[in-house]
């Protein structure tokens, strides 16, 4: 499984690897840090800055650190460098399309950081509700997915789909899972909080825009995690739908640690 600009998984087919060296990797850096909210600032605040971003580190610290992200996370980027190098010219001004490999390590690292800052809120919360991505559905079959009371939900129509297979691992932790099909993330969430004060959400999408909705959740005051896609081939990135997954593992993991 190729994504356009990141693959998680390795040539096992599992995402395994990823998540133990990603946690690996967070472990560093909180050793070195001064607190995960530390850290998690200066991951943000770099991340605003390409593409000059090793330009502008140099040679502080900062570039010892941006180095350290880059050494132990460019594999799982293959693809970002072509695919900045194809971009059309509307696509230069889409935030997520433009995205560049620094700031996928970053976004990577604020992933698993974001999940062990909210994963107790996001447990502990009245209502939760999951939102997975419209791109996991198994596109060898028509998709039974049906109209709910916030976004689709899973029909069931195929048992190796991987929005039936997150939706059985949710159901079992009491979490209302949907499939996204919604582009404004920002009214829907407002709206749920205004009906659930008590909410948490979690997000199963690509890297960049899962970190765009861990971001929203947040200034909404919405405890939130997420668990990032094995690769992006939705019709968006690859002018084409293809399947992708997630690793159902690390969810769990998630709901149950």
């Amino acid at each position: 499984m190729q994504g356009k600009t990141y693959t998680l998984v390795d040539e096992s087919g599992s995402s395994d690897a990823y998540y133990h060296r990603i946690a690996e990797l967070t472990d560093e850096l909180l050793a070195a840090t001064d607190g995960e909210k530390v850290l998690l600032s200066r991951l943000r605040e770099a991340s605003k800055r390409p593409p000059l971003l090793k330009r502008l580190l140099n040679p502080s610290t900062d570039a010892e650190f941006m180095d350290r992200l880059e050494a132990s996370l460019a594999g799982f980027t293959p693809g970002v460098r072509d695919h900045l190098r194809t971009l059309s010219l509307s696509d230069r001004f889409d935030e997520t399309m433009r995205t560049q490999e620094p700031q996928y390590h970053l976004y990577m690292v604020e992933i698993e950081l974001t999940n062990r800052l909210n994963r107790d809120r996001f447990r502990a919360a009245g209502y939760r509700m999951a939102l997975l991505a419209h791109c996991l559905r198994d596109y060898r079959d028509s998709c039974g997915a049906e109209a709910g009371d916030v976004e689709a939900v899973c029909g069931h129509c195929a048992r190796d789909c991987y929005i039936h297979l997150g939706d059985v691992l949710l159901e079992r932790f009491g979490v209302n899972a949907y499939i996204s099909v919604s582009m404004d993330h920002d009214r829907l969430f407002k709206g749920l909080k205004m009906e659930h004060p008590d909410m948490a959400a979690l997000g199963i999408a690509c890297v960049p825009e899962l970190v765009q909705g861990l971001r929203l959740c947040e200034k909404l005051d919405i405890p939130a995690v997420g668990i990032p896609l094995d690769a992006n081939r939705c019709q968006r990135w690859c002018g084409e739908a293809l399947e992708t997954s997630f690793n159902l593992e690390a969810l769990r993991l998630l709901m149950e640690n």
